[in-house]
């Protein structure tokens, strides 16, 4: 009588540090949203000076994880996670113990620095699974991570809120210390040891280069004015020194010819930045109407968004398991162009209960567009390069979430009135439809998470 091994299956083991790592950012994000306003008077400080808190942390990452991200696939998850996350405590120290707004910032950018090594590192981690698996397609454990970065984004600021109530808004800096301890617990404990990858050279002009055409882009986009044409000219100038140096150095930082001649991926990365600049523009705008334009108070328009997070939570849930990308890709683009018509039609008088619903059907694109492009993203990028791969990915997200803020300050210049919301949403709708027709003339959708041998649960 013979027995059949049982097949290889994920190595659960894995899951905690991944999850916990790649959750760091995200709750940095969301608790300060509810901090800034007490920042702000114990510091004696306005409103534009510590939108720095949000913007320094959006330009740390999306500089960081494309970075952090080479490094992942040259030295391995485990070196690069553990450092990382230590730095993510000492920046709790350093927001912790912070004299002024100046201070304060530089622990943000210590965060974003920090955080850069989680979702890297998670999605290494997912890549070397599969091989030792044989499974092609591990869309659970891309749920997972899905899930829990929604369920942060949902709680983040009731937790941000109740660390304030405790022990002030110096509180929300502390946190990080308990969880940098726990990331360096598990990532010791349970990350492997890899063999290094290739040797590469670090690419440090061209690394330069790419940061400097970065910040300038999105302090232009910040401030999208006559007056700040010196920022967009250093975007110019350095990205093209960037394209010319990666496309004539041995060892490049992103090596352009590859990624040139990856016209999938390359479409990813646009429909990441095109779903993410309508979501964030959905988020915050549709938020601040709420409150201005509708008149409802903070806590009333946090209800009312609350179906929008429980929505995508659920989408995700249902959803994720399924390897196919080209139907949550062609479902979640023109669920986001709906949304996007439908909230042209509303006003101050509009009935709480179509906000609502409104707020639900936004849960749908919400859940579905990041996780099937992330999805997408497993499949296209070159194997030696998935955590490179993954940083730029988010660098993507990033650039979507400062074109949204650029897009709100444009049309909200008056405050967040209803004709300010039309003229928001007619951007938005604009967006929407861009990424409904890229989604549809991608062909390689088609085949894309399409599983090619057994798919074990993870």
């Amino acid at each position: 009588m013979t027995t059949t091994a049982p097949p290889a299956t994920f190595d659960r083991r894995l899951l905690p540090p991944m999850v916990l790592g790649s959750l760091l950012n995200p709750v940095n994000s969301s608790m300060l949203a509810v901090a800034l306003v007490p920042i702000g008077i114990a510091l004696g400080v306005p409103a534009s000076d510590t939108a720095w808190l949000v913007t320094s942390l959006y330009l740390a990452t999306s500089v960081g994880q494309p970075v952090v991200g080479r490094l992942v696939d040259t030295y391995g998850p485990r070196p690069l996670y553990l450092i990382g996350t230590a730095l993510v405590g000492v920046a709790g120290l350093v927001g912790a113990f912070a004299p002024n707004l100046g201070t304060l910032v530089a622990a943000r950018v210590l965060i974003g620095f920090g955080t850069c090594a989680g979702y890297p590192a998670a999605m290494y981690l997912i890549r070397r699974e599969s091989r030792r698996t044989g499974i092609d397609s591990p869309s659970g454990v891309l749920a997972i991570l899905a899930v829990a970065n929604q369920v942060v984004a949902v709680i983040g600021p009731t937790l941000g809120g109740l660390l304030i109530a405790i022990g002030g808004w110096r509180a929300i800096f502390t946190v990080n210390v308990p969880l940098s301890i726990a990331c360096l617990v598990l990532g010791t404990m349970r990350l492997p040891r890899v063999e290094r990858g290739p040797r590469r050279g670090l690419d440090l002009l061209g690394i330069a280069l790419f940061a400097v055409a970065l910040v300038s882009l999105m302090l232009f986009l910040m401030s999208p004015q006559a007056g700040h044409w010196p920022e967009a000219a250093a975007a110019v100038l350095a990205g093209a020194g960037f394209a010319w140096r990666e496309l004539h150095t041995a060892e490049p930082f992103i090596d352009l010819r590859v990624l040139g001649g990856n016209g999938p991926q390359l479409a990813t990365y646009v429909r990441q930045l095109l779903a993410s600049t309508v979501s964030y523009a959905f988020l915050y705008g549709y938020t601040q109407w709420l409150e201005a334009g509708r008149g409802l108070s903070a806590s009333g328009a946090g209800l009312v968004l609350l179906p929008m997070f429980a929505g995508a939570i659920v989408v995700t849930t249902v959803s994720g398991r399924r390897p196919e990308v080209r139907g949550k890709l062609v479902v979640g683009s023109l669920t986001l162009l709906l949304v996007c018509g439908l909230l042209l039609a509303v006003d101050a008088e509009t009935a709480i209960v179509v906000l609502v619903v409104l707020a639900l059907l936004a849960g749908v694109p919400q859940g579905l567009n990041s996780l099937a492009n992330q999805n997408a993203l497993y499949h296209q990028a070159d194997e030696g390069r998935i955590a490179a791969s993954a940083g730029l990915l988010r660098t993507f997200t990033y650039l979507g979430a400062i074109a949204s803020s650029a897009a709100t300050a444009t049309f909200f210049d008056d405050g967040a009135t209803t004709p300010g919301l039309h003229e928001l949403t007619v951007f938005m709708v604009a967006v929407s439809a861009a990424l409904v027709v890229l989604t549809l003339l991608d062909r390689s959708l088609r085949r894309t998470g399409v599983p090619t041998t057994r798919e074990v649960p993870a």
